[in-house]
């Protein structure tokens, strides 16, 4: 039996669909749009990356194969979180 590193939970958490506009995050029963307007970090990565996602602790999710980590208020709420990546 193994367990996950410290800090991080097994909560379901998937990207279920990746577009040319954007990808959609399931969490638990919910579904996400993240377009790519608002999340540039997206959009050119390689689907591994964008796949490779972990909740870190409840509602904070991370891309390590990207350095990117978003709290759910900020993908829920993108235009009270305005830097983006250039």
């Amino acid at each position: 039996m193994s367990s996950n590193k410290h800090g991080t939970t097994s909560s379901d958490i998937e990207v279920t669909h990746i577009s040319k506009h954007g990808l959609w995050l399931l969490i638990g029963e919910r579904e996400l749009f993240m377009p790519h307007d608002d999340f540039p970090w997206f959009k050119n990565a390689p689907i591994g990356s964008v796949l490779n996602v972990i909740q870190q602790n409840e509602g904070h999710f991370y891309w390590p194969d990207l350095d990117v980590d978003l709290s759910i208020e900020s993908i829920e709420n993108p235009s009270k979180y305005p830097l983006k990546a250039r």
